[in-house]
């Protein structure tokens, strides 16, 4: 009976995890496909503004669920989803900018010169005026402080998972968002007084 009462007691969100996790390493299929509708978008809004290049974020997404399939039966029976998820995502993202940045080296070498990427659908739906300003703004923070704020934008993962992922203490991932948020407030004030810049 106590064990129920602390079920209960635990957030929702801790106790679905669980149960999600017991699931997936069974190989339960279902817990797959809930876990996807679950995380597919907060992953793939955190992937895409990380790397900015849509067909990217999606192979990256599907990596990352890949990971999951592979790896679920070995899963810990407390893991916090959301996290390992995020952590897996992040981890993929700074694997493809090494290689990316290796890869336009040795292309510049050889004296190629890439093609302007054309827009997409889904660049003409960012392109609002004050989405277009926020994603200015986000896009020119130092990446240790844009990773930050996409972890914890439209409340993806809470600080403390966001700091494990980082592998920084609660308190320096505060002091991080913290100045993240002011970075990016400061440059769309900016951006709105002067849209040129």
């Amino acid at each position: 009976m106590a064990n129920d009462a602390a079920i209960l007691l635990r957030p929702m969100a801790e106790a679905h995890d669980e149960d999600l996790v017991a699931r997936l390493r069974v190989g339960d299929a279902r817990a797959f496909d809930e876990t996807f509708a679950r995380f597919r978008s907060p992953l793939f809004g955190f992937i895409s503004r990380m790397v900015r290049r849509r067909d990217v974020a999606e192979d990256l997404l599907q990596e990352t669920f890949l990971r999951l399939a592979r790896h679920a039966a070995g899963l810990e029976p407390n893991t916090r989803l959301g996290a390992w998820l995020f952590t897996v995502a992040k981890n993929l993202v700074h694997g493809y900018r090494r290689w990316s940045l290796l890869d336009v080296e040795r292309l510049l070498e050889l004296g190629w010169q890439p093609k302007p990427a054309s827009t997409s659908p889904y660049d003409h739906a960012l392109a609002s005026e004050r989405s277009a300003r926020l994603e200015l703004a986000l896009s020119a923070l130092p990446g240790k402080y844009r990773e930050a704020l996409l972890l914890v934008a439209e409340r993806c993962l809470e600080p403390g998972d966001a700091a494990a992922i980082l592998g920084l203490s609660p308190e320096a991932f505060r002091k991080r968002l913290s100045r993240a948020r002011a970075m990016l407030q400061e440059r769309v004030a900016r951006l709105e007084k002067d849209p040129s810049r």
